[in-house]
């Protein structure tokens, strides 16, 4: 069942959005070579706490961290560990944030120092690709369409599209109706009407869009171990387009600080 918000309901999404995008801001902070994506994930889960929400990720299903990590060929779901980040990485970090029932998405991929230009360019797509899909997310239009657009853009660039994974409706819990795919036809799938909150996230590949699931029963990773990018906002749709209700500013203005390239640059 696909649940159509309320004027209130929308309230609580932005709230729980912005304490999400806050949350990427602070961690976006210590993403530096030196530091443990355990370290991140503690920075992750402090913040949430201190600033009244839960981690939605943290014990759900059992999953042992606020944050997904997602270094290099892992494409989603990874653990957060005492892996040391270094100069060439790139890491997708992937946080869900509850506050006052509600709860908001939202995924950013950081590249570390020098990357390859091919990485580089993985990354830009993959952001870019992103806001295709939103903008094909207009109310009367389908799912369908947000899902081809995103593929579209991708394959043309020469990328793959994991179909294993997808974006999701979210509101009161984190995964809600409908599925939102990164590939697909035009024209089908869920009728997007106001009300709707959807994530959207395209998952992107250098190389094959096969991935394996680890025996832990959680990360997946690219089957060839070549890059996978990673970006993710929440949106509501509204009666004449839609709204992103999380956003990359708080990522940004931390980047900007440690004069840092930004991913739209």
């Amino acid at each position: 069942m696909i649940y159509i918000k309320t004027a209130e309901e929308i309230e609580g999404m932005r709230a729980a959005c912005d304490l999400v995008s806050r949350t990427l801001g602070e961690v976006a902070k210590w993403v530096v070579p030196g530091v443990t994506t355990r370290k991140l994930d503690n920075v992750a889960r402090e913040f949430i706490l201190d600033n009244g929400g839960k981690p939605a990720c943290l014990g759900y299903q059992g999953f042992p961290g606020t944050l997904c990590i997602e270094v290099n060929e892992t494409v989603v779901h990874g653990f957060p560990s005492g892996y040391v980040l270094k100069e060439g990485d790139i890491i997708g970090t992937d946080c869900v944030a509850e506050l006052n029932g509600f709860n908001g998405d939202s995924c950013y991929t950081f590249w570390l120092g020098e990357i390859e230009e091919k990485t580089k360019r993985l990354l830009r797509t993959t952001y870019e690709s992103l806001y295709k899909g939103i903008e094909a997310a207009q109310p009367g239009k389908r799912i369908g369409d947000i899902s081809n657009a995103i593929q579209t853009y991708c394959e043309k660039a020469g990328y793959s599209v994991v179909r294993e994974m997808c974006g999701h409706g979210i509101g009161k819990s984190m995964h809600e109706e409908p599925e939102v795919p990164n590939f697909g036809r035009r024209g089908i799938g869920p009728i997007l009407k106001p009300g709707m909150c959807i994530a959207i996230e395209p998952m992107i590949n250098l190389g094959s869009k096969n991935v394996v699931i680890e025996n832990n029963g959680w990360e997946c990773r690219t089957r060839d171990r070549k890059p996978s990018a990673h970006y993710e906002h929440t949106i509501v749709i509204t009666e004449d387009g839609n709204e992103i209700m999380t956003t990359f500013r708080y990522i940004e203005e931390a980047l900007k600080e440690k004069g840092i390239e930004l991913i739209n640059h």
